[in-house]
């Protein structure tokens, strides 16, 4: 574990250690104490923990302290789609145990297995030699094309969400989740807010749809681009596929500069190894027995969308003392410009 991914428990997102020591000593085999607990510094939705005991580690995810909106959050939902997955093609970590008694400590949350792995960050990957970017590129393209091609029904996961109608269910949901964190104008988002519903795609595909599928999200061997687990499925639910796919390739419209969420705009793609958004989404078309991406602008413009209403979320946790991580300011005031760059992909198409 590499000490510059944790810190101190923050103030306001303190654990009672010592009733979570008697918790896991209860329900958690082999736990072994003293217990000792550090935050990561990522987590902006979510604040996830650290759990050292004298022969292993634990990761622990709860939701914030606070007055919370409908429907975030939902560590529940992770837990439930990890335990899913445990013996499919993808990987994910092992989730030992769900907690939803906020009396132990003051939120409901859940523990799984610590994984030694590297998180990759930065998109442009700094440091690596080009054939190993395109590795790295290639495995979570591949990744993300194998969560799409397993099976809800069968791995327990009917239920997780309704098996039609996900996009006007979504776009209608980030409105709500936007307009309720609302602290300012946007001008792009009223656009967007106007556009979105009229412009939904008629095709339908249901698959598993992790919600927030990124390089940031996936845990690498630490030799090898091999991806060892996917993280974070709080926005996991039965979706459409091209969602979270327009999702990942957000980054190839991010300028490189952009704070806390860099992306790979402005770069020479071709000299870092890094594949172009075509040949990106090409790759995943192969895995999933397509020629293209029909309405394509459309779930680029949404994936803006959403993640400007996520930002703005985070901005109002900020506005009201709550937010999760230090960097809530600079994330919550990207909601502009991620706003804008959904509106130039629906007039891309318009």
């Amino acid at each position: 574990m590499n000490d510059s991914e944790t810190t101190d428990v923050r103030s306001g997102q303190d654990i009672d250690v010592a009733r979570l020591t008697e918790y896991l000593a209860q329900h958690l085999p082999e736990f072994k104490a003293p217990l000792t607990v550090r935050q990561f510094k990522g987590g902006q939705s979510n604040p996830t923990y650290l759990l050292t005991t004298p022969d292993r580690l634990y990761v622990l995810r709860k939701k914030p302290a606070g007055e919370l909106l409908p429907g975030a959050h939902m560590i529940e939902r992770e837990y439930r789609a990890m335990a899913a997955l445990k013996d499919t093609k993808v990987p994910v970590a092992n989730a030992r145990i769900l907690c939803e008694d906020s009396s132990i400590i003051g939120t409901p949350f859940y523990v799984m297995d610590h994984i030694e792995g590297r998180i990759f960050r930065d998109p442009a990957i700094p440091d690596m030699k080009p054939a190993k970017r395109t590795a790295i590129y290639n495995t979570m393209v591949d990744t993300m094309a194998a969560l799409h091609a397993v099976d809800w029904k069968n791995v327990g996961l009917e239920g997780f969400g309704k098996p039609s109608g996900y996009l006007t269910r979504q776009v209608k949901l980030w409105i709500h989740q936007y307009e309720a964190a609302k602290t300012h104008e946007i001008k792009a988002m009223d656009s967007l807010m106007a556009w979105l519903p009229q412009n939904i795609p008629a095709n339908e595909i249901t698959t598993i749809a992790h919600g927030d599928f990124r390089l940031e999200n996936l845990m690498f061997a630490p030799k090898t681009p091999e991806v060892l687990a996917v993280l974070d499925w709080e926005l996991a639910t039965l979706g459409h596929p091209y969602a979270d796919l327009a999702y990942n390739c957000m980054i190839w419209h991010l300028p490189a500069d952009t704070p806390n969420v860099p992306g790979l705009g402005g770069l020479d793609l071709a000299a870092l190894g890094i594949p172009s958004e075509e040949t990106y989404v090409a790759r995943y078309c192969a895995s999933a027995g397509l020629d293209h991406i029909p309405d394509y602008h459309f779930y680029l413009a949404f994936s803006f969308f959403r993640f400007a209403s996520i930002a703005q979320g985070i901005f109002a946790r900020f506005k009201a003392g709550n937010a999760a991580a230090p960097n809530a300011e600079e994330v919550g005031l990207l909601a502009t410009p991620l706003a804008d760059l959904g509106w130039k992909c629906a007039e891309s198409k318009s």
